[in-house]
């Protein structure tokens, strides 16, 4: 996919990856930390960004915080949409871009997890950043979850792998192209005899490289972990969480 052109990659068979790859126990771990992350503000508002199918922001709302879900992909809010009114949870859904979020200090934490993040080139990453920032309150905390950064996506990096998953099979084939820190993914999904393929692509920034656009967007980090225990980051790690607050003095309410 394209520079922040991922609206047609979340469609068909890319759907049922996804949903099989993300258990619920898997969801259930993944809102504890981010629960624990913004524990300070019980019944915050929470921006999910991008949401996908909701999958966290429901997880979320459950435990008494206030969210709204942003996603570039209609058939990706749809699905998140459709999941909370089944479960009667009242969230806020946008189909918007992640670069252009029109909020001013509206909520007390925000969330990207699920390897969303790296979708855009340097120049989209900054405004993501910047978007970002303007939409949280001061003291405002941002969590970053993800596999694509130099230091966990590279060192473990192969050009072709098979997945089975569930009833899937999947094909990832990689090429990493140096010179513009950028992977690219070919995936084939094969489900009951039905083939289909997508290009995902990543930009790979060195973690110090994610530091720096976050601290120019205002936004000092906090944490690194790699692992939902909160171990410390090493080299190697198959995954980063960062933990990032928004400069300023909070307004006690």
């Amino acid at each position: 996919m394209a520079s922040g052109d991922y609206r047609q990659f979340f469609q068909g068979l890319v759907l049922e990856l996804w949903r099989q790859a993300t258990p619920p126990e898997r969801t259930a771990e993944e809102a504890e930390f981010l629960a624990g992350a913004f524990a300070d503000r019980p019944g915050a508002r929470l921006l999910d960004v991008p949401c996908g199918g909701g999958r966290l922001a429901l997880a979320l709302a459950e435990r008494g915080f206030r969210l709204t879900g942003v996603d570039q992909a209609p058939e990706q809010i749809a699905a998140a949409r459709a999941a909370s009114e089944r479960q009667g949870q009242r969230i806020e859904w946008r189909e918007a871009d992640m670069r252009r979020l029109r909020w001013r200090s509206r909520f007390g934490g925000a969330f990207c997890c699920g390897n969303s993040f790296g979708i855009f080139d340097r120049v989209g990453t900054e405004a993501f950043f910047g978007a970002l920032a303007r939409a949280l309150e001061p003291g405002g905390r941002f969590v970053l979850d993800t596999e694509m950064t130099a230091e966990t996506a590279l060192p473990h990096l192969e050009e072709r792998v098979w997945i089975p998953l569930g009833d899937l099979i999947v094909l990832a084939e990689n090429r990493y192209d140096p010179a513009e820190s950028c992977l690219d993914t070919h995936y084939t999904i094969i489900h009951q005899g039905k083939r289909e393929t997508r290009l995902a692509r990543h930009w790979i920034f060195t973690i110090a490289e994610i530091r720096r656009m976050l601290a120019d967007a205002g936004l000092a980090t906090l944490e690194l972990y790699e692992s939902l225990e909160r171990t410390p980051f090493s080299f190697g790690a198959e995954r980063l969480i960062l933990v990032a607050e928004k400069r300023g003095r909070r307004v006690q309410g």
